[in-house]
């Protein structure tokens, strides 16, 4: 399975965009270019999250929401100290062992990205217990080159700034293994528009929603709310979680080349025995490659599926191998897996099926 030149040219796009939880704003517009041609309307909540809809020529057709999220972890500015270095806290989960020597860039203001490295006091420098320690966020810094305070403001720092990880996109040896940062979730961004361009001259037997949300890194807040104002009859949450496989052993759960997920339990969401029957029917059908998964972590179908009256969801997921981290691999074919099974799902779904799929 050979992935399109078009597809990778928009994953450089994406994961390259900076969009820390609360700064989406980059690839908002980026995803309203790319949807709105193929969209009969535009929506866009409150919080920032975006939508397109495609109608059903069906008259009171149920609603269908797939919803990615477009945030990335990253950190926040907090502190610009006298001798020009920056103090930064967490936006979404960070371990801390993964942070130190790495490039970073802080977004101003003024829109401008400033390179910087993330450091600590060198080991050398350590004195008594603390020199075989590990280092803790709090004694971590990141430096762009400045000399004071004054040269940090001067280039528009300010506390409040966003920081991501500074990554450029790329084909790996094994040219089915990409390398960049913010799968989780740039993947999701991408199978939601390239879902909508691949259904737009199908008649569905649903009126569908299509976009992703904001803030889902710091507790699944965007899906709140855009699920408040779409109110769907089901929903599928496109998402990309973490891989388990380095070991390689067998039984390793979350495997990439292995196709889509079938996600079975999260901490936010249990996948219903209807749901889980559809997604196995139409993988079968369809010759989509999946895998069963579990998972310690949560994606917005956590926060859609208690919405409104109760939604029927699912997650449409991939694996990759060191998300939350600056860099991550996943495998272009279990991709194209999760795409077709997307679409068969969507193109499955009529006012009969949501009955079916609610267990009546």
């Amino acid at each position: 399975m050979k992935i399109e030149k078009s597809t990778l040219e928009r994953m450089k796009t994406l994961t390259e965009l900076h969009g820390a939880p609360g700064f989406e704003d980059q690839v908002r517009d980026y995803m309203r270019k790319e949807m709105e041609p193929f969209a009969d309307e535009i929506l866009q909540d409150g919080l920032g999250g975006i939508f397109a809809v495609k109608k059903s020529k069906v008259e009171g057709a149920p609603k269908v929401m797939i919803a990615g999220h477009m945030d990335e972890v990253g950190f926040m500015v907090t502190q610009l100290t006298e001798n020009g270095m920056i103090k930064f806290t967490p936006l979404g989960g960070w371990s801390n062992d993964v942070l130190l020597s790495h490039k970073f860039k802080v977004r101003t203001a003024g829109d401008r990205q400033i390179t910087g490295i993330i450091g600590s006091v060198p080991v050398h420098f350590r004195k008594g217990e603390g020199k075989n320690k590990s280092v803790e966020l709090d004694d971590m810094l990141l430096d762009v080159g400045a000399d004071s305070r004054e040269d940090l403001e001067a280039m528009g720092i300010r506390p409040g700034d966003s920081i991501v990880p500074d990554v450029e996109f790329e084909v790996l040896e094994q040219e089915n293994k990409l390398l960049a940062k913010a799968w989780d979730n740039r993947y999701g961004c991408l199978i939601a528009i390239e879902t909508l361009e691949a259904l737009a001259d199908v008649d569905l037997g649903c009126d569908l929603y299509v976009g992703a949300n904001v803030q889902e890194e710091v507790g699944l807040r965007g899906a709140k709310v855009s699920s408040n104002l779409i109110k769907p009859d089901v929903a599928f949450a496109v998402d990309c979680s973490p891989a388990n496989d380095m070991l390689g052993k067998k039984d390793d759960i979350g495997r990439i080349g292995e196709g889509t997920l079938v996600r079975i339990m999260d901490r936010t969401m249990i996948l219903s025995k209807p749901m889980r029957d559809y997604m196995l029917e139409t993988a079968e059908q369809h010759d989509v490659k999946y895998q069963y998964y579990q998972s310690p972590g949560g994606t917005d179908a956590g926060s859609i599926h208690v919405s409104n009256e109760g939604v029927v969801s699912a997650v449409v997921g991939i694996v990759a191998r060191y998300i939350h981290t600056s860099h991550s691999i996943i495998n272009s074919e279990d991709y194209m897996h999760a795409k077709k099974m997307l679409m068969e799902l969507v193109k499955g779904i009529d006012a009969d099926r949501v009955e079916q799929l609610r267990g009546r």
